[in-house]
Order: structure tokens, then C-alpha cells, then sequence
């Protein structure tokens, strides 16, 4: 008998927290979608400043006397800017990484292009 009360107990004790669970469950799902639909907005709002700061970059560097911007590829991510590609000579490298981190909302630049002599 002792037993069949003990099994009562766990049974009813599992059933209590089964449904507390369930409980927290419920207020969770109900507020997941507001979250969503923040994260989405701010991720769209992240890739648009993205966008924007690239474009900057880009803009500047076609600005800046001694560089040729027709195969270097601007990437931003949270300010954080990647020029990537290739330009015909070495100073040209250095003067794209200095113009580029002139650009406000800049954090850092990593530069990634190498040096091609034009014709190869």
C-alpha cells in the first residue's frame, strides 16, 4: 500500500510540472513572435547600414587621386569594411586602406587585394 501511495505522489508531482512547463511554454510561444519580428527588422536595418557604409567607402575610393577602382569589391559588416580585388600597384594599396578609414562610421579595414600589373 505504501508503494501505491508513493506512485500516487511521483505521478501527481510529474503532472504538476508537466503542466507548469506547458504553462511557460505558452507565454514563450506568445512572445516569440514580437521578437521576430524585431530581429527581422533589425537585421534588415544592419544590412541597409551595411549597404550604405560600402557604398560610401566605394564612392570615396572612386574619389581618391592614385586609385583605380575598377576591380576592388567593398564589403562592410558592422563597420567593419573588407576591400577585396586586385589594382596595378602596390601604393595603390595603401592609399585605398588610408581612404577608406577616413570614412565616418568606419571601425576598422582589413585589405585584401593584391597587386596585378595591368595586361596580366
Amino acid at each position: 500500500m505504501k508503494a501505491s501511495t508513493a506512485m500516487k505522489m511521483v505521478g501527481s508531482a510529474l503532472i504538476v510540472l508537466a503542466s507548469l512547463s506547458a504553462n511557460a511554454q505558452s507565454s514563450d510561444a506568445a512572445a516569440a513572435p514580437a521578437a521576430a519580428a524585431s530581429s527581422a527588422a533589425t537585421g534588415k536595418q544592419a544590412k541597409a547600414a551595411n549597404r550604405s557604409l560600402a557604398r560610401k567607402v566605394r564612392s570615396t575610393l572612386a574619389k581618391t587621386k592614385g586609385v583605380s577602382v575598377a576591380n576592388i569589391n567593398v564589403r562592410a559588416r558592422g563597420g567593419a569594411v573588407t576591400l577585396a580585388g586586385t589594382v596595378p600597384d602596390q601604393s595603390q594599396v595603401d592609399v585605398a586602406t588610408q581612404a577608406a578609414q577616413g570614412v565616418a562610421g568606419v571601425t576598422s579595414v582589413k585589405n585584401a587585394l593584391t597587386v596585378r600589373p595591368v595586361g596580366q
